[in-house]
C-alpha cells in the first residue's frame, strides 16, 4: 500500500472512531434543580452626608454670580478647616426672572451648592449648625460607607453558602436523591442600600440653633445571595 494510502486510511479510521465516541458537550443532564439562598444583616450607617446652598436674586447678573461665588468660597474655607470632613460643590444654576407677561426678564435668580461628608457624625453636625447661618438647608441622609459594607458582604458569604447547602440537602431529599453534586454556584450582593435621609422638621430645627443636632443614623440591610444549580444523584 502506499505513503498516501495508508494516510488516507488511517484518517478513515481516526473519522470513524471519533463517530464512535459519546458527544459528552452535547449530552443531556438529568435531574439538575436550580436553587437560590439569601442571608442578610443590618449595617449601621457610617457616613453622613450633608447638602448645603445660597440662592439670591438680582437686577445684576454678573453681581449675583459674585456675590454667590464670594459665600461659597467663604462656606468651602470654613468647611475645609473641620478635620475629616470632605467638602465638593454641588450644582450652580442661575435663571431669569420675568415680569408677570413673561415677556421681559425683570432680573436674575442664582442657586449654588456645596455638599459635605464624614464619619464623624457629631462635627460634621457642628460644621452645618455653624454653615447655616449663611446658608440654608438642602438635605440630609445617611449611608454605608463602601469599606463597612464590602466587609459585611465578605462575613455573610460563608452565611450564604451554608443556606445554599442547607436548601440544596432540602431538595435532594424532596425528590427521592442520595445525594447531589454541585454543577454551578454564583454569590451576589443584592446592591440595594436604602438612604436614610433626615426628616424635614429635624433639618429646620437645625437651621434655627447653633447647637448640634442629636443624630440616628439609623441602618440598611446588606444581602448576599447565592443562586446555583445541583445535580441530583438518584438511588
Amino acid at each position: 500500500m502506499s505513503s498516501l494510502s495508508r494516510l488516507t486510511a488511517a484518517i478513515a479510521l481516526s473519522a470513524a472512531t471519533l463517530a464512535a465516541l459519546p458527544s459528552h458537550a452535547d449530552e443531556a443532564r438529568y435531574n439538575q434543580v436550580a436553587l437560590r439562598a439569601e442571608v442578610s444583616q443590618d449595617v449601621a450607617h457610617d457616613l453622613m452626608n450633608v447638602t448645603l446652598y445660597t440662592e439670591a436674586q438680582n437686577d445684576d447678573p454678573a453681581k449675583l454670580a459674585a456675590d454667590t461665588t464670594e459665600t461659597l468660597n467663604i462656606a468651602v474655607e470654613r468647611a475645609r478647616q473641620a478635620k475629616g470632613v470632605t467638602v465638593k460643590l454641588g450644582s450652580r444654576n442661575s435663571y431669569p426672572i420675568y415680569d408677570n407677561d413673561g415677556q421681559q426678564i425683570t432680573g436674575w435668580r442664582e442657586r449654588g451648592e456645596i455638599r459635605l461628608e464624614s464619619a464623624d457624625f457629631a462635627t460634621l453636625s457642628k460644621l452645618t449648625a455653624d454653615l447655616l447661618k449663611n446658608l440654608k438647608m438642602g438635605g440630609m441622609d445617611f449611608a454605608i460607607a463602601n469599606p463597612t459594607r464590602k466587609k459585611a458582604e465578605d462575613e455573610l458569604l460563608k452565611d450564604a453558602v451554608a443556606a445554599f447547602k442547607a436548601r440544596a440537602d432540602i431538595a435532594t431529599a424532596a425528590v427521592g436523591g442520595k445525594s447531589y453534586k454541585l454543577v454551578s454556584l454564583n454569590l451576589n450582593s443584592a446592591g440595594f442600600q436604602p438612604i436614610r435621609p433626615m426628616r424635614m422638621d429635624a433639618m429646620a430645627s437645625m437651621s434655627k440653633s447653633a447647637a448640634p443636632q442629636e443624630i440616628e443614623a439609623g441602618t440598611s440591610e446588606v444581602t448576599v445571595a447565592a443562586d446555583g444549580v445541583i445535580e441530583v444523584q438518584m438511588p
